[in-house]
């Protein structure tokens, strides 16, 4: 079975424009070379040819606790062609982003451990949901008027949701990512699957693997890696 990842972060006031240079390698990040694809979607007008403008203006008139943009990092599955991870990709997007302004970037690196090409998408949403109404970018970012939408700014998606909602809001999305990246496998002929269900709902009896990052790999002897390799694959 192929591996599933479909991670959810959000980025508060002041980590727009940072992370949009992240993923599309650009300011301090310019050096990185393993930005694939970038591209962006559904800006208001004064936003012009850069996205970096609608996360830069976020951090500037968004509330202060209040969150600039949600971040989705979905593994493409490494049985597809480059020209098929895009394509994946894009329907991710579409299905995610919906009408929401978006900005994506689609990179392809070596994994830290076993030097496997690592193919993956990096997704920045917005919550601020576009209606029609010309804003200016001050108040696209003020508080939502339900009264006279005219007067206040974009409405949040989102809204009024209580926990179990939104944590079944995310399942569901999950649900949906792993339903198109099996329906890719399937119509370009592999075997492989993919499950967004956590192990115990799977019914595998063991625990997952910890998340170490690049940083602790790269302090790892060649013997320590060998073994930390040679588990993973066992089980």
């Amino acid at each position: 079975m192929a591996s599933f990842h479909h991670q959810l972060k959000s980025g508060g006031k002041g980590k727009g424009a940072q992370q949009s240079d992240y993923i599309a390698g650009e300011g301090r990040h310019s050096s990185r070379e393993d930005v694939i694809e970038t591209g962006y979607g559904n800006m208001p007008s004064w936003v012009g040819s850069d996205p970096w403008w609608f996360w830069k203006t976020a951090d500037m008139y968004e509330r202060k606790n209040g969150s600039v943009y949600h971040e989705h990092e979905i593994t493409l599955p490494g049985e597809l062609t480059l020209e098929q991870q895009i394509e994946l990709a894009r329907k991710h997007i579409a299905d995610i982003a919906g009408m929401n302004p978006f900005q994506y970037a689609i990179h392809q690196k070596l994994s830290s451990l076993e030097g496997v090409v690592n193919t993956h998408l990096h997704l920045l949403v917005s919550g601020r949901v576009p209606d029609g109404i010309e804003r200016s970018p001050e108040q696209m970012f003020c508080r939502y008027n339900p009264k006279h939408p005219e007067r206040g700014g974009c409405r949040k998606d989102g809204g009024g949701m209580n926990r179990m909602e939104l944590r079944d809001s995310v399942l569901g999305l999950k649900k949906r990512t792993a339903m198109a990246q099996n329906e890719a496998l399937a119509r370009y002929g592999h075997e492989a699957r993919v499950d967004h269900r956590s192990l115990k709902e799977q019914g595998v009896n063991r625990k997952p693997e910890r998340h170490l990052g690049p940083a602790r790999i790269r302090r790892m002897s060649a013997e320590d890696k060998q073994v930390l390799v040679a588990s993973r694959h066992a089980r």
